[in-house]
């Protein structure tokens, strides 16, 4: 099956250039060109100018690169958090609160990240005694409490609309 194609040139342009920099010819193209380098030293007697022009090349190249990986980066993100957020909510006894983690603000995440460490060592404490590890532990205190600022925060959303 074959792959939806982007719409805008830039993207696939991205793309492109993101998969052709993590090969191995990309990797060996940039090796010749920094011997080829080397080599013209003495031709140019390593010159100010032979040395800025390496310079030059690889800031621009790095400049230009750190834009377009990170487009692509972006876009694989969100494209994987999205496939996640399905998971969660077809999964059966899947907690619909943990959908779209990634907005919420970083103390919220530590607490419900502590909730699930609290869960592994009890999981594995079961385990060492020999008891299994196939239930699905509520993990209410923490998402109870993100589910209701969540809901008062639509409520607020909602009110500040109705004024507007």
């Amino acid at each position: 099956m074959r792959p939806t194609r982007s719409k805008t040139s830039f993207t696939r342009f991205a793309k492109w250039t993101a998969k052709f920099a993590g090969r191995p010819v990309a990797f060996t193209a940039a090796v010749a060109i920094i011997g080829l380098w080397a080599l013209t030293g003495p031709l140019f007697g390593f010159s100010d100018t032979w040395q800025l022009i390496i310079n030059t090349g690889t800031t621009i190249v790095t400049f230009l690169m750190v834009f377009l990986i990170q487009s692509t980066q972006n876009r694989d993100s969100e494209a994987i958090q999205v496939k996640l957020d399905e998971l969660i909510r077809l999964s059966k006894g899947g907690h619909n609160a943990l959908l779209d983690l990634e907005e919420l603000e970083e103390e919220e995440l530590d607490a419900i990240r502590e909730e699930y460490c609290r869960i592994a060592q009890e999981a594995r404490a079961r385990l060492r005694r020999g008891l299994h590890d196939t239930d699905v532990p509520e993990v209410a205190q923490q998402l109870s409490a993100v589910k209701h600022e969540v809901e008062a925060e639509k409520r607020e959303i909602a009110a500040l609309k109705k004024r507007v």
